[in-house]
């Protein structure tokens, strides 16, 4: 995973696949509330819900999605840059 994840530069890591929809997203806004403007986050989450909601609810915050990795352990790393 992380081979890919290095190319980004990740400033922070941040494993949501303890929790379900729609604390998932709530997890994520709050790590990327962590982070300054173009800061990159990597967040861990399971396939299902969690992939279809958490990528579209960030977008709407206005982040920007700059890869959707498949871990191919049933989870995704989706890798985020924080805008404003």
């Amino acid at each position: 995973m992380d081979n890919a994840a290095a190319d980004f530069g990740i400033d922070l890591t941040v494993d949501i696949t303890d929790v379900v929809c729609p604390i998932t997203f709530v997890k994520a806004k709050v790590a990327l509330e962590d982070l300054t403007d173009g800061q990159v986050a990597s967040i861990r989450m399971n396939d299902g819900e969690p992939v279809q909601n958490v990528p579209r609810s960030v977008k709407e915050e206005g982040h920007k999605i700059l890869k959707l990795l498949d871990n191919r352990d049933g989870t995704y790393s989706l890798i985020v840059r924080k805008v404003g």
